[in-house]
């Protein structure tokens, strides 16, 4: 059974209490949204498999734990999803990093795919989709759709800023995938945005407009 963790550590509330600032700069912006997903990271893998191997301390011989099978591969959502990658790699720095680009259609607001790549046994890890804002739920169910076409069963997803829309949306589409919410925000704009969210998240990291 999936299930849906919005997050309620003092650390991630205060931090995301500064990046919905207009007054964030893009540098500060950057490292505080790498530092969430770090933490969230650290709830999202708090049940992956473990199995025993035999070492060897300074003390002596004993058994000790290891993550079980394949490991874990981080993919994010182009672009934003670039900003959680830093964060997710610091608590699993062996892990894979594939990536998806989705855009969403300023008229439909649907998502349209543009670039795909992935690890070549991406069907034997766990797969960490991360982009920092789940606004309509179209662009993380796309790229949700489009691992699973690749035959990836294990699924989690991971947003900083989250819309009852969206949430709704995936646990639709895709009851099976775990979602890691930072703060669930209360609902989106006619154009498509959180409320009161923090404007466009990949403009705000990378200084665009």
């Amino acid at each position: 059974m999936a299930k849906k963790i919005v997050m309620n550590h003092p650390l991630i509330q205060h931090k995301i209490g500064i990046i919905r600032r207009t007054d964030t700069s893009s540098k500060q912006f950057r490292e505080l949204i790498s530092e969430i997903a770090m933490l969230e990271c650290y709830e999202a893998t708090r049940e992956l498999k473990l199995q025993d191997v035999e070492i060897e301390t300074p003390i002596c011989h004993t058994t000790a734990k290891e993550i079980a099978g394949k490991k874990l591969a981080v993919v994010p959502i182009l672009r934003a999803g670039l900003g959680m990658v830093e964060g997710m790699l610091a608590l699993i720095p062996a892990a894979k990093v594939g990536h998806i680009g989705l855009y969403r259609d300023p008229d439909t607001l649907e998502p349209v795919e543009y670039y795909s790549k992935l690890p070549s046994d991406s069907s034997e890890r766990e797969i960490f989709v991360v982009d920092p804002m789940l606004a309509t739920g179209g662009s993380a169910s796309a790229a949700i759709t489009l691992l699973k076409q690749k035959g990836v069963r294990h699924i989690h997803f991971l947003c900083i800023i989250a819309a009852p829309e969206g949430v709704a949306k995936l646990e639709k589409d895709h009851p099976d995938v775990d979602i890691v919410i930072g703060v669930l925000d209360d609902h989106l704009n006619e154009h498509g945005y959180i409320v009161p969210g923090l404007g466009d998240a990949g403009d705000r990291i990378f200084g665009t407009k």
